[in-house]
């Protein structure tokens, strides 16, 4: 067999069997004035739509945080996302010959064949590339989809579905997914490792109706966090930055009121959330952020909600770079509301 890097062999075979499917119901001519168009109508999952690569996207992380739990952002406020697939260089043309040589030596029920069939129609007899664009060694690339690992079965994942096409080198093809600083920006995005939101409560895990609780964060831990994405040997790269900026409360119940009153609790000065409660403070006295229940949990408790909000922008080389949509990553912990106990004498 050809020496064919296995992820690449592997994406291929899987779509195989729509493949052969389609080159029996649509013989190559067929599709001649726009090769690939059945191929992003065919049912099926993802992997059957679409050739995808395992991307070559490089990622470098700085000032990870020190904790045993990390979470990825969540985008606030708003329907956008990272992109869950992409289009960057992928096969020369003699990858491309060689990968399909490769499928043709398969010999389950003559797939090999009945594919390899399909793609020589494309890639070499014209439909739309001719000899696998041998004569354009070194001169370009075939791009083709890549995907994120972590967003493979997300319906997004699908948007790249279009077989691989040459771009000359040097040229930036005429595709909004196409890999770009932007791009490697965005999919840093989803990259970054932020720490687990474990708040620190004064009183802890238990309190009284009416009596304030106060929160912190243990200011070590938040702090900017940035993941670099690079694209080997096209001059791509990105660097995509989080800051913590504020601490949203949510009680788990409208029988509760906030510290401040707006549940937003912004970063100190010192890079700290919230404030401890000093040894002696009186129990009445109101923490800077915080919450105070105004009725028993009974024999559950609440959930109080605390999500960190993220302010991300990003920066290249090549671009101005300048913000992407702020992110969110939160957690929930359990607390139990007593009722004051009053002493009868």
């Amino acid at each position: 067999m050809p020496a064919v890097k296995r992820s690449q062999l592997r994406t291929l075979i899987v779509s195989s069997v729509v493949l052969a499917a389609m080159a029996t119901v649509a013989p190559a001519h067929a599709r001649d004035k726009n090769p690939g168009a059945a191929l992003g109508s065919a049912k099926g999952d993802r992997q059957d739509k679409q050739l995808t690569v395992e991307t070559k996207v490089q990622t470098t992380v700085e000032g990870s945080p020190k904790a045993p739990k990390t979470g990825t952002l969540t985008p606030a406020n708003t329907n956008w996302d990272p992109p869950a697939c992409w289009y960057e260089p992928a096969y020369s043309p003699k990858g491309i010959e060689a990968t399909v040589k490769a499928i043709r030596q398969i010999g389950l029920l003559g797939i090999g064949d009945l594919v390899g069939g399909v793609f020589d129609s494309y890639f070499k007899e014209g439909h739309p590339y001719k000899n696998y664009n041998l004569d354009k060694q070194g001169k370009g690339k075939f791009w083709a989809a890549a995907v994120d690992e972590k967003r493979k079965d997300e319906p997004e994942a699908q948007a790249c579905n279009k077989m691989p096409f040459w771009v000359d080198e040097g040229k930036t093809p005429d595709e909004p997914l196409a890999v770009s600083p932007r791009i490697l920006a965005e999919y840093a995005y989803g990259q970054i490792p932020v720490p687990d939101t474990e708040i620190t409560m004064a009183p802890e895990g238990e309190t009284k109706v009416n009596l304030p609780t106060w929160v912190w964060l243990d200011k070590a831990k938040f702090k900017e966090i940035s993941v670099t994405a690079s694209l080997p040997g096209t001059g791509l790269s990105a660097t995509t930055t989080a800051k913590p900026v504020s601490l949203k409360l949510n009680p788990g119940t409208s029988d509760a009121e906030t510290y401040p009153a707006s549940g937003e609790c912004p970063i100190g000065d010192d890079g700290r959330i919230g404030k401890p409660r000093a040894k002696g403070t009186p129990a009445d006295t109101d923490p800077p952020c915080g919450v105070r229940y105004l009725r028993s949990s009974g024999d559950a408790s609440y959930e109080l909600g605390a999500t960190i909000t993220w302010q991300v922008t990003w920066k290249s080389t090549t671009e101005p770079g300048g913000e992407l949509p702020p992110g969110e990553f939160g957690a929930t912990q359990d607390v139990v509301v007593r009722e004051i106990q009053s002493v009868n004498r």
